[in-house]
């Protein structure tokens, strides 16, 4: 493990990141990338900072951010439901941090963009028809057996 570039290391200490930051069970956060990298929590901060241009907590934060404009964007859920989804636990501070990076608190921004049904292309009387499941079996195609 020594052999390789200190990259590598702080690849895996971010890739975790990528992969669980939404994970509550244990919550991610910078001490467990540092050892997924195998650093010390100092060493990998310093690191992961001269490596990537930010620190591993704002880029943690960053991430649940982004993945919460898109909730708020494409679904129709709580601010508070997507504050938890994305591994947050304060709505306050939540909306304190959206605000800072978005430049509008959660709610501004939903109204901001159109909601998500107007996402579908496809009037909802044609999705409600032809979403159901047809319970059909293989004899109906009018073929004999």
């Amino acid at each position: 493990m020594a052999d390789l570039p200190i990259e590598r290391h702080l690849l895996r200490g971010r890739d975790l990141a990528d992969l669980h930051y939404a994970d509550a069970d244990p919550p991610v956060d910078v001490d467990a990338m540092a050892s997924a990298a195998g650093l010390s929590r100092a060493h990998f901060s310093r690191a992961f900072k001269e490596a990537f241009g930010v620190s591993p907590h704002v880029y943690l934060l960053t991430r649940r951010l982004e993945r919460a404009a898109a909730l708020l964007r494409h679904t129709d859920r709580s601010v508070a439901d997507i504050c938890v989804e994305v591994g947050l636990s304060s709505v306050g501070s939540f909306t304190t941090s959206f605000k800072r990076m978005f430049g509008c608190t959660p709610a501004a921004y939903r109204a901001a963009h159109p909601p998500a049904a107007a996402h579908v292309r496809v009037p909802a009387c044609v999705v409600r028809t032809y979403g159901r499941p047809q319970h059909r079996t293989f004899r109906e195609d009018g073929s004999a057996g």
